[in-house]
């Protein structure tokens, strides 16, 4: 799994709503983090599907490095 450009180290806070679609950036490039906005095209890279079923709010990772992506794992404590 490639990961991509940091964004920075901490994660972002989102409250996300249910059923809503949110589709995270893993290539870092995009200028909405931490969502895609197709700056990913033309590269190995896909935005990640994140959805919920309840209101929450989602630590999305923006270093890039998490291995539950879309969500922060703490990884950015390693950089």
């Amino acid at each position: 799994m490639a990961q991509g450009k940091i964004d920075r180290k901490e994660p972002m806070a989102i409250n996300v709503l249910p059923g809503r679609k949110y589709w995270w950036c893993e290539c870092g490039l995009s200028n909405k983090q931490p969502f895609c906005d197709s700056a990913h095209k033309g590269t190995e890279y896909s935005p990640v599907l994140f959805e919920s079923t309840t209101e929450q709010t989602i630590y999305f990772c923006c270093c890039k490095k998490t291995n539950n992506r879309p969500q922060c794992d703490g990884s950015h404590n390693n950089l």
